[in-house]
């Protein structure tokens, strides 16, 4: 690989942690900063970077294109579809897998309830992510900007008297789901469902979440959260299948 894209790359890196300035990025990879702000002005012409109206440079929405496109070509649905019907076939709950696409979380495939009993949920329909457990895992795995703009479009509305309203009771839920690796939906859309999840994460980052839901007069919280081990077992095989 060529100094040029080396650097560039590099550079891309160092302003994906936080903007900066033509002379700080010359002092961190010491070099001269007319140097510098040409490299800048190179990626800026192909928008990987862009100028702030405070002078700093930050990542440009181009990345944000080609990153979405990369997630998009991973085939989550079609990595994860023998592996969420294996493990609905040893547990027999409802088996979702939710894809984290640009700003939105979609459910990409959906296995029944063996007992025949069906959920809302549908596949190509967007998954709520506030009061969802596939929402939370991916939530949780998230930094700060990209959480902003997932939940940007919440209505916050009350399904139950147990779904979280409010962005601060929903940071110290995810931040609690960040720490063990798995949420739960206590029934927070439907009151008689309850649901556990993980996310499937990938060296590019979290690309979706896979989730076992069922009724709660079926099965206890407890119950759900026995199958976590299983659930991160069959995300980690289809995060391999992607990587």
């Amino acid at each position: 690989m060529s100094q040029s894209v080396t650097r560039a790359a590099r550079i891309l890196g160092s302003l994906a942690g936080e903007p900066a300035t033509v002379n700080g990025l010359a002092d961190e990879f010491g070099i001269h900063r007319s140097t510098m702000f040409r490299e800048l002005q190179s990626l800026e012409q192909v928008g990987f970077v862009r100028r702030q109206s405070d002078g700093r440079y930050a990542v440009g929405l181009q990345l944000a294109v080609l990153g979405e496109a990369a997630l998009e070509q991973l085939d989550l649905r079609g990595a994860a579809f023998a592996h969420a019907r294996r493990l609905h076939r040893i547990v027999g709950n409802t088996v979702h897998v939710g894809a984290l696409i640009g700003d939105e979380i979609v459910y990409v495939d959906k296995v029944e309830d063996a007992a025949g009993v069906r959920m809302y949920s549908r596949v190509g329909a967007s998954v709520l992510p506030y009061c969802s457990g596939i929402g939370k895992a991916i939530l949780a795995e998230l930094p700060t900007d990209r959480r902003d703009a997932v939940l940007a479009g919440a209505d916050w509305h009350p399904h139950t008297d147990r779904t979280l309203t409010t962005r601060a009771a929903l940071d110290a839920d995810l931040a609690v789901t960040a720490r063990r690796g798995w949420a739960f939906d206590d029934a927070e859309f439907e009151d008689f469902v309850g649901c556990v999840a993980v996310p499937i994460v990938t060296p590019a980052g979290v690309v979706g979440a896979l989730s076992l839901t069922a009724l709660r007069v079926a099965q206890t919280r407890r119950q759900l959260e026995q199958r976590v081990p299983m659930l991160r077992e069959t995300a980690a095989e289809i995060a391999q299948r992607l990587s």
